[in-house]
């Protein structure tokens, strides 16, 4: 997109990140809002990390842009800051004392669950993310359900334990298939969702095996709920939930939602398959967890986004997870669709001003498509030298978001992970934006590279494609 190749070409000025937006034509144009430039620190190194610095550096408000670790795309846009230790408060609030730095994004979780938000806040610091409490609505399971419990957010069935034999019991009552869950941070990979009982019982025996380190000393099991899942996220601040355009992920590995689970193979916005009234009440659902971080027994000091993970069932939306951060590869998807001015909207959020927040959305349609190293979720192989980039982002439209790159001691853009890529594709309509990001992803190539071929087909094919009524 024009946006990306104008930050490309700005690049790093006499070693200091210049966001896009600082071009004389822009500059000369914002003169009347002089004084209200700020330096940003993004800590992160994903896809997800990728696409919040690209949104926010096209804001007219953005100076200095630093990344925490980054990578190879967001080298193309801000200051990469490698060394910074993004989930040691003091670290950061140092960084962004001798760098001025204004407001603070803070895109993975695990910053959020060890406290960096509480200590830049009490700092007097812009900080876009919850505090410590307010991050336990991921950080762990058990206290999530007992959020949802006491206000009455319906979910999934459930029971907790932190020992194995009574895990096994409890097994039986639920039912198959049944999900496994280790309770604290597992990097996306502490679900299981046995279809037989041997399955489970070996679940829940890693788990408590340490399989998931010190995440699985809590296990949590739950009835498996069935239909298609949907994101919706929203900006949280004093209480106040401001819900974003709906996504739709991919977990599984392989074409026709086959193989293991993974960080996401691919997402839409919008969701045609979500009807008016699901969508009235999953926001309902958003505003009441947003209003309940604001009350006792959960006062929480809530900041941030809130993500919802909604299993459409038959008796309605409910909450598979809340997470305390943007989705990803959902955040892929939905920054471009959005309008506002996301550094207006996140300074509005972090210091505690919901009355601020406006959003406004585009009526395209996006489509990612993730890039894989080969053998992902598995083990695989890093240091393949990626081409074609450049001729992707050629087509209208197509914005392509590094989520596991680096550069090789020759300067060649490398993968770095296990997904690689996050190509996306804006279009006037579903299929246009499927195509081309399609037509992007056979652009790129690097060795090993693998992606699903059927990203969004069943939300084409309607709620039939799910084995439910339509």
């Amino acid at each position: 997109m024009a946006e990306m190749k104008q930050v490309t070409e700005a690049g790093l000025t006499g070693g200091r990140a210049v966001c896009p937006s600082k071009a004389s034509a822009v500059k000369s144009a914002s003169q009347s809002r002089k004084g209200s430039f700020v330096n940003i620190l993004v800590l992160g190194g994903g896809g997800r990390e990728h696409a919040l610095a690209w949104a926010l550096a096209k804001s007219p408000q953005c100076d200095q842009l630093f990344v925490a670790p980054g990578n190879g795309g967001t080298a193309g846009l801000a200051r990469n800051i490698a060394t910074l230790d993004i989930e040691n408060g003091a670290a950061v609030l140092g960084f962004v004392r001798d760098n001025e730095v204004g407001l603070v994004v803070i895109g993975p979780e695990a910053p959020l669950v060890a406290g960096v938000a509480d200590v830049l806040r009490e700092a007097g610091v812009a900080t876009f993310g919850p505090d410590a409490q307010g991050a336990l609505l991921e950080g762990s399971k058990t206290y999530s359900k007992q959020f949802m419990d006491n206000n009455k957010i319906p979910t999934a069935r459930y029971e907790s334990f932190i020992q194995e034999q009574a895990a096994l019991d409890a097994l039986e009552a639920f039912g198959l298939p049944v999900v496994i869950k280790a309770d604290g941070l597992a990097a996306g990979k502490g679900v299981i969702i046995a279809e037989t009982a041997e399955a489970a019982q070996d679940a829940v025996k890693c788990c408590f095996a340490g399989a998931f380190g010190e995440a699985g000393n809590t296990v949590v099991i739950e009835e498996c709920l069935t239909g298609p899942e949907c994101s919706l996220l929203a900006f949280v601040s004093n209480g106040q939930a401001f819900c974003m355009e709906p996504a739709q992920d991919h977990k599984r590995a392989f074409d026709g939602d086959l193989g293991p689970n993974t960080g996401g193979m691919g997402v839409y916005t919008p969701v045609p398959i979500v009807s008016e009234e699901e969508l009235a009440t999953m926001k309902a659902v958003m505003r009441k967890a947003a209003a309940a971080t604001a009350q006792p027994p959960f006062s929480h000091d809530y900041r941030g986004v809130l993500y919802g993970g909604f299993m459409l069932t038959p008796q309605g939306p409910k909450v598979l997870e809340f997470n305390a951060r943007f989705g990803d590869p959902e955040t892929q998807v939905i920054l471009p669709r959005l309008e506002s001015d996301l550094v207006e909207v996140m300074q509005a959020v972090a210091l505690g001003r919901p009355d601020d927040i406006g959003l406004s959305w585009s009526d395209e349609w996006a489509v990612c498509v993730v890039l894989a190293s080969e053998g992902y979720p598995g083990a695989y192989e890093k240091g393949k030298v990626i081409l074609g980039i450049d001729e992707a982002e050629a087509i209208p439209g197509v914005t392509v978001f590094h989520a596991g790159t680096a550069q090789n001691t020759d300067g060649e853009l490398i993968t770095a992970g296990g997904r690689v890529l996050n190509v996306v594709a804006l279009g006037p309509s579903f299929e246009a934006a499927r195509e081309r990001a399609y037509e992007a992803c056979s652009l790129i190539n690097f060795e090993g590279k693998q992606y699903r071929s059927d990203i969004g087909k069943r939300a084409a094919a309607g709620r039939v494609a799910w084995g439910v009524e339509a």
